[in-house]
């Protein structure tokens, strides 16, 4: 199948990848629907595909680099390029809804697709309120078994114990964010605008794209952003921005349209994709960042910032879409052990990534007591490797048991 981003469907006719985030997904079957297996084994889950390969990568990049210090930190791709995991995470969570609500011979009809939708955000916006106290709850025992109060201010956590009732409302209301577990947050907002896409989409093919690149245009001009409560600041992710990402996924998994006219030119796109990738890693290599008091106004357009997930941020990762554009194929027979093991992080990422960000959290004490040597780094690394397929093999036991 010919798709210009980086992503193919799992093997078997008429495949569907389910959700946003990871769910048990169906083929069509004589006498109806039939779930796809794992790893073509049992009939409960997909088996690897390029969408959960990468999206296991990014789970394990971001892991990585939610250790602050951590040696291999400094060999994650943020390093060697402008973007990071975070984008890649977004646009793979827009390429995965266009598979829900149109890859289907007949597809999904518009409430269907609403509710779908809806429900899905606010799965994440209860996760996000569990690891959040899970979080503060880790870090209070980190001070108390450490006995050292100082690491109550760590990661943005300070405000729940100066002032646990206004910060406990401000959870809620996700307008307080802790350190490191600020990204569901802007899933939830993005998810949960998302049948706006949807609807824009059946009017007119090219009118996501439009209404997403003039609100972005319009937050870089005026840099409007949501407030942060009660600690006075502003979210980490701006959703008004970074909804850009989700939609450029969203219309490049579409085999009509935008995407059509690209599929033409496969060849020049993956050459345009390899220049900017080298320039990217170039810019990494040497710390580049332009200087905010040489850039023309507004300066926003300029910057390599992650809040508003600048232009420059944009443009690198389409051109790591366009260059890795098919060689899941490459790694899938090469490397068959890694591809299934991605794959299976990537099925049930939004499991993957509560549980690895708390393993991040509770490294960073680790590393304190321990030290930061190469030693400790590698044993915080593959401990969370471990700790990561554990949970995703968890979360896949449990389905493979309901359905026998």
């Amino acid at each position: 199948m010919d798709l210009t981003g980086i992503i193919r469907m799992p093997r078997g006719k008429g495949a569907d990848f389910g959700c946003l985030m990871s769910r048990p997904c169906y083929v069509m079957a004589p006498g109806g629907l039939a779930p796809v297996g794992l790893w073509g084994t049992k009939p409960d889950m997909r088996g690897p595909n390029e969408i959960d390969f990468w999206r296991g990568f990014a789970l394990l990049t971001i892991f990585v680099d939610h250790v602050p210090g951590l040696f291999y930190e400094n060999y994650t791709m943020r390093h060697f390029g402008v973007s990071d995991a975070a984008e890649l995470f977004v646009f793979l969570a827009g390429w995965s809804m266009r598979l829900l609500v149109d890859n289907r011979k007949e597809r999904m009809s518009l409430p269907s697709a609403i509710m779908r939708l809806e429900t899905r955000a606010l799965t994440i916006f209860f996760a996000q309120l569990i690891i959040t106290q899970m979080a503060l709850a880790l870090t209070a025992a980190g001070s108390i078994i450490l006995d050292n109060t100082l690491f109550l201010e760590w990661n943005n956590a300070a405000a729940a114990f100066e002032d646990p009732l206004e910060t406990q409302v401000g959870i809620v209301l996700l307008s307080h964010q802790m350190g490191f577990f600020d990204i569901l947050p802007l899933y939830v907002v993005i998810i949960a605008g998302a049948p706006l896409c949807v609807i824009a989409d059946r009017i007119w093919k090219w009118l996501p794209l439009v209404l997403s690149l003039s609100l972005y245009a319009a937050i870089l001009a005026t840099g409007v952003n949501l407030p942060t409560w009660p600690v006075e600041g502003r979210w980490y992710f701006n959703p008004f921005a970074w909804q850009l990402v989700f939609v450029l996924g969203y219309m490049l998994a579409d085999a009509k349209g935008p995407a059509a006219a690209l599929r033409r030119h496969k060849r020049v796109l993956r050459w345009l994709g390899l220049a900017g990738v080298a320039a990217g890693v170039a810019v990494g290599v040497a710390d580049y960042s332009p200087d905010p008091l040489l850039v023309p106004d507004p300066k926003l357009f300029f910057m390599f910032d992650k809040t508003f997930v600048t232009p420059a941020r944009i443009f690198h990762l389409l051109a790591l879409v366009a260059l890795f554009n098919g060689l899941y194929d490459h790694f899938e027979r090469r490397l068959a052990s890694l591809a299934r093991f991605l794959s299976m992080l990537g099925r049930n990422s939004l499991y993957v990534f509560c549980v690895g960000s708390l393993f991040a959290l509770a490294s960073q004490f680790g590393r304190y007591v321990l030290g930061g040597s190469i030693a400790v780094d590698t044993m915080v690394l593959l401990m969370g490797i471990v700790t990561m397929g554990t949970t995703a093999w968890v979360v896949e036991w449990r389905v493979r048991s309901r359905a026998s």
